[in-house]
């Protein structure tokens, strides 16, 4: 799976330190899979939900971090649209709706 902004990736862990090795973790994770579908996905990471629009939300860190993703199975591409605290997943959610991230 290709992964579309890194650098914000690793932007966030650069503000949240304790974050690092967790979204690292992730990272190879994502960039190993091969996923054909959300049940391939899930295989690898249980804590994810479709939101719906090709969107994930993958919950990093034991839910202290939120990754928001559209992901296309077909060209295997994942663009992280956003990443955040669980409090700013919550803030954003409110103020725009999980559908629209």
């Amino acid at each position: 799976m290709r992964v579309i902004a890194k650098r914000t990736i690793r932007q966030f862990w650069e503000k949240h330190p304790t974050s690092e090795n967790a979204l690292k973790s992730w990272y190879q994770a994502v960039v190993k899979a091969e996923w054909k579908n959300f049940q391939d996905l899930k295989g690898t990471f249980r804590a994810t939900d479709y939101v719906g629009n090709e969107r994930y939300v993958f919950d990093i860190k034991g839910n202290m971090i939120r990754i928001v993703a559209k992901i296309d199975f077909e060209f295997q591409w994942l663009f992280v649209r956003f990443i955040g605290t669980r409090a700013d997943y919550d803030k954003m959610n409110k103020k725009i709706g999980a559908e629209s991230v």
